[in-house]
């Protein structure tokens, strides 16, 4: 095998392609990246958009656990602060959270803290069917609003903030590197806005400077507010996360990622924060992930095109969308969203996802190929077999290199590719694949699984493993129930089966082929 690649990424601080190189290591040695990719603001389901950012940070993560590195990874959830205006600093408007309870769908919920539960549960489920690794911690800003709290006073004691009668605000002219990851610096640009915009963003006439953002706000008629040195109120939103990644990462950080909308104001925001509070650089390197266009187009409810997850991986019964072919198999969904690199703009059309469900298809072909094989296979011939073997460790090395390549995941997914259809001629022929080239395969299906997440090996649990599993019995059961439900048309009995099914830790996913299920 040839020695790991150099994982290199487009560092936006510096614009530059640069290594990416841990700066700890564990006692045996081991390389510890630490990795912060801010989550959702959960007023709502997310949409295809936001998962796309979310499996570049999931790719990142695998990469490096497949150059032997252990990663520490942090994602977020904000449940609080994210307002509504929120292109500038200092963003105006709604908190997200309150507008949405206050909107139709808003109506199904007895308090704000209800709606992010569901939809924070909605987003757990999401991330579970598309098959993204769960973050090491995945911390709540309400849960961290102690933290937050001290973060303000030490910038207040150093100068950095002060008190208003409506908020306490991080003055923006006491950190001299403002804008070196946006390149916003001009003082009259950040004034107006990232674009230019000429619209107004001082909201207190108390502040010292209009570019000056909010660290913590007095709103009375906020829905969720926390008593603090400066009075009732809730953090800012950009403060939430420069807070938990300091606290679950330490002062500097190897990596933050997110969309590249975040870029301004929320991470120039976050650096001024850490750096002014420290004194130390917070991220080494910070990765944004473009927008995602569906069919040439802005994503927008008003146009149709606003596409969830569920949209596409539910059965029309349960609101899955006819026009989009749904179900979908949720890792042809996930193959679709890593096929464009993440440092371009990606357009997602019907076309490009039939053709994703295609070459989904070939994994689950070369899987089950491999499966009929297994241990009863003949013993082969030995040079077939190393042959095979080779051949699949070049795809595996070039899939690699493609993944350590900032993420060049059209390269990656073109190599593993040739891997699988290789299983498949040689499976075909008439000896079949013998015993020790089905191991091979399996072999090399493993590793792909691992660095790209589409094969279907972890979603799947392993026959062997769901078989064993006591709960096993009771939930085919229960799933059987659940499909002749929805074939009389009794959706409220499927449904109420379904949270029968949720309720025991099981994880269901509709599939072209039928329901298959796993633990949370």
């Amino acid at each position: 095998m040839p020695d790991a690649p150099s994982f290199r990424l487009r560092n936006t601080l510096t614009r530059e392609v640069e290594p990416l190189v841990p700066s700890q290591t564990d006692a045996d040695g081991t390389p510890v990246l630490r990795f912060y990719s801010c989550g959702p603001t959960v007023y709502s389901y997310a949409h295809v958009g936001n998962f796309r950012t979310f499996l570049t940070a999931d790719l990142v993560v695998r990469t490096g656990r497949a150059l032997g590195w252990r990663v520490d990874y942090v994602s977020n959830v904000t449940d609080v602060g994210h307002l509504t205006e929120d292109d500038v600093a200092d963003g105006g408007g709604e908190d997200k959270m309150a507008r949405a309870l206050a909107s139709k769908e808003g109506e199904a919920f007895a308090n704000v803290w209800d709606l992010a539960r569901h939809y924070t549960d909605a987003l757990l489920s999401d991330w579970r069917s598309l098959g993204l690794i769960e973050p090491n911690v995945r911390p709540r800003a309400t849960e961290h609003v102690r933290e937050q709290i001290r973060a303000v006073e030490g910038l207040m004691e150093r100068g950095h903030a002060y008190e208003t009668e409506d908020g306490v605000y991080f003055h923006v002219p006491s950190f001299p590197d403002y804008g070196k990851l946006s390149g916003n610096s001009d003082a009259e640009r950040l004034a107006a806005g990232a674009a230019g915009a000429s619209r107004e963003v001082v909201q207190d006439e108390s502040k010292r400077d209009p570019r000056d953002f909010a660290l913590w706000k007095k709103d009375p008629g906020h829905l969720m507010q926390w008593f603090s040195p400066f009075g009732w109120g809730f953090p800012g939103w950009h403060l939430e996360c420069s807070v938990m990644a300091q606290k679950y990462l330490g002062e500097t950080i190897d990596l933050h990622g997110g969309g590249e909308d975040l870029t301004f104001p929320h991470h120039e925001c976050e650096i001024a924060q850490a750096e002014a509070l420290t004194g130390e650089p917070f991220a080494r390197m910070w990765i944004h992930t473009r927008f995602l266009q569906v069919e040439g187009e802005k994503m927008s409810k008003s146009k149709g095109n606003f596409l969830t997850v569920r949209d596409l991986t539910a059965t029309p019964e349960e609101g899955g969308r006819e026009d989009w072919g749904a179900p979908v198999d949720p890792l042809a969904l996930r193959l679709l969203l890593i096929s464009g690199q993440y440092g371009k703009p990606f357009n997602l059309t019907k076309k490009a996802l039939a053709d994703a469900a295609k070459n989904r298809q070939r994994y689950a072909e070369a899987l089950e190929a491999v499966r009929e094989a297994g241990e009863s296979g003949p013993a082969g011939d030995p040079e077939i077999t190393e042959g095979l073997r080779e051949t699949l460790d070049d795809a595996y090395a070039d899939a690699l290199d493609g993944m350590a390549d900032d993420l060049n995941t059209p390269v990656a997914l073109a190599a593993a590719l040739r891997g699988a259809n290789t299983i498949l001629s040689v499976a075909r022929q008439p000896d079949g694949l013998s015993a020790p080239a089905a191991q091979a395969a399996m072999e090399y299906l493993q590793r792909v699984d691992d660095l790209l997440g589409i094969v279907g090996l972890a979603a799947d649990g392993a026959d062997e493993d769901d078989s064993a599993d006591p709960l096993a019995e009771e939930i085919d059961a229960l799933l059987a129930a659940r499909q002749q439900a929805r074939e009389d048309k009794d959706w409220a009995r499927a449904d109420a089966l379904r949270d029968e099914i949720d309720a025991l830790g099981i994880v269901v996913m509709d599939t072209p082929s039928g329901p298959t299920w796993r633990r949370k």
